[in-house]
């Protein structure tokens, strides 16, 4: 079964390299026949939170806003793509996730992070987890971490150890699991 897949990018930054680790793990949803949409958090600008996308009358939401809200609720699941800033999340992905809530509620996320040094993001994934749990998406256990962005992948988003190729296959196949298990249950009943 495809899924629609919403994968989210944290970074603004102009020289930001992480993208290359968001189109690579896109690409590999496409390949395995998921309908997955890249979110860049430059193609949307949205301001500072102010108010959230549910604050807003129906057809009053900034076109912007409208726009990425059509993405976020078709997601069955979201997969979060976070560099690590001061041992913590990039705050432009903060400020993005932070426009919904609801229509994250019962649908999984799968974190993959990364960093510039060896650490591959991980202490970001720790924080991203506790967040997106509270915002009714948890992640899956499993994290796909990439230490040394730079030299990870090609600005196209190609690996350079083909070893990202198994790692991010075991890392979907788990979330696979929780996006089968979840539109299951979603399609029969939630809490509320």
């Amino acid at each position: 079964m495809d899924y629609n897949i919403a994968v989210i990018y944290g970074s603004v930054r102009h020289h930001r390299k992480g993208m290359r680790a968001a189109r690579f793990i896109t690409e590999q949803c496409i390949n395995r026949d998921h309908d997955a949409t890249l979110v860049d958090p430059t193609d949307f600008d949205l301001p500072l939170l102010d108010k959230m996308y549910k604050e807003f009358e129906d057809g009053e939401a900034p076109d912007k806003l409208e726009q990425l809200a059509q993405i976020i609720r078709k997601a069955d699941g979201y997969i979060i793509v976070s560099a690590e800033y001061n041992h913590s999340i990039p705050p432009a992905l903060s400020n993005l996730l932070d426009h919904f809530l609801e229509e994250y509620f019962f649908k999984p996320s799968g974190i993959v992070c990364y960093s510039k040094g060896h650490f591959g993001g991980v202490r970001a994934a720790m924080q991203l987890r506790s967040m997106l749990a509270e915002m009714g998406m948890s992640s899956i256990p499993s994290i796909l971490p990439i230490p040394k962005i730079t030299e990870a992948f090609t600005k196209d988003g190609i690996p350079n150890d083909d070893a990202y190729y198994k790692r991010s296959a075991q890392f979907l196949d788990e979330f696979e699991w929780y996006l089968r298990a979840l539109k299951k249950e979603r399609e029969h009943d939630t809490p509320y």
